[in-house]
C-alpha cells in the first residue's frame, strides 16, 4: 500500500497519509511522498486547496520509531540530511500556491504537530491532541519551533516547547493554531464545506494573498507595506481582477 495517497474532488487535492498501523508515524518514505503529492498539486492549475488528512485513528503521531533508532547511530551530517528533508516538507506547506488545510484528528505530535500547523489552516476534532514530546527522550524540536514561534509569543512557546504535554484542540484554537473545531464524526463534512470558499473567490487573489502573508514575516511596517503595493499592482494585472471588477460594475 502506498504510504500518501491522493484524491480529487470538487478542485480539492485530498492528501492521506496512509500508515494506520505506525499510527501515520513519519520516515523517508511518507515525508517523501508527501513532498511529492504537494508538489504534483501545486503544478495543477485546477486546484484552489490542498487537505493532509490522516488514515485510521491519528493524524500523524511524529517520527517512526525505527527512524529515530537510526538518528542515535546517524553522523552529524547524516542527521542534517535526515532533519532537511522533514525541513523541506514544511517549507513546501508554504510554497504551494493554493491554500494547504490539515484536517487532524486523533493525535498531532512532534512532527506530526509540526507538520498540522505548518499547513496555512487547520480544522481539528474535539478529541484531537496536540503536542511536541520531544524533550522527554532528550531530542529538540527544532525546526517545530520555528512553526509555533510565528504563531505565538514567547512565554507560551517555551512553555509548549520545553514541557512536552499534550493540549486539547480546543485550547490550540484558543491558542490561534486551531482555525475550527468540529465534532469527531463531522470532521470529512465539516472539512469540505470550510474549503468549498476556494472553489467561489479568486485562485489569483488568495494564491498572491498568501505568499505576501508569509513574504511580509518579519518585515518592518515600511517594508511590509511597501511589499503590499507591489502585490496589489500585479493583483490588478490579472484576468481575474479585470474580470471580476467589470462583473461588479455590470450587475443589474
Amino acid at each position: 500500500m502506498d504510504d500518501v495517497i491522493a484524491s480529487t474532488k470538487d478542485r480539492i487535492r485530498y492528501v492521506t497519509l496512509s500508515r494506520p498501523e505506525k499510527r501515520n508515524a513519519l520516515n523517508g518514505e511518507l515525508v517523501a511522498g508527501l513532498k511529492a503529492a504537494l508538489r504534483e498539486a501545486d503544478s495543477d492549475e485546477e486546484l484552489r486547496a490542498v487537505v493532509i488528512r490522516g488514515a485510521g485513528q491519528d493524524f500523524c503521531s511524529g517520527a517512526d520509531l525505527a527512524e529515530l533508532q537510526k538518528i542515535a547511530s546517524n553522523s552529524f551530517e547524516e542527521n542534517i540530511a535526515d532533519a532537511g528533508e522533514l525541513a523541506e516538507l514544511f517549507l513546501l506547506t508554504r510554497q504551494v500556491r493554493v491554500p494547504v488545510i490539515a484536517a487532524v484528528h486523533g493525535r498531532a505530535l512532534a512532527g506530526g504537530c509540526g507538520l498540522a500547523t505548518a499547513c496555512d489552516l487547520v480544522v481539528a476534532t474535539k478529541s484531537a491532541r496536540f503536542g511536541y514530546p520531544e524533550v522527554k527522550i532528550g531530542f529538540v524540536p527544532a525546526m517545530v519551533a520555528a512553526i509555533l514561534r510565528r504563531n505565538l509569543g514567547e512565554k507560551k512557546s517555551f512553555e509548549l516547547l520545553t514541557q512536552g504535554f499534550e493540549y486539547s484542540a480546543v485550547e490550540a484554537a484558543e491558542l490561534g493554531l486551531v482555525n475550527r473545531v468540529v465534532e469527531d464524526d463531522e470532521l470529512e463534512a465539516s472539512v469540505a464545506e470550510y474549503v468549498s470558499i476556494y472553489a467561489k473567490v479568486s485562485g489569483s487573489a488568495v494564491a498572491m494573498t498568501k505568499r505576501l502573508i508569509y513574504e511580509i514575516d518579519g518585515e518592518t511596517f515600511e517594508e511590509a507595506v511597501e511589499k503590499g503595493v507591489q502585490t496589489n499592482a500585479r493583483a490588478r494585472m490579472t484576468k481575474d481582477c479585470k474580470t471580476g471588477v467589470a462583473r461588479f460594475f455590470n450587475r443589474e
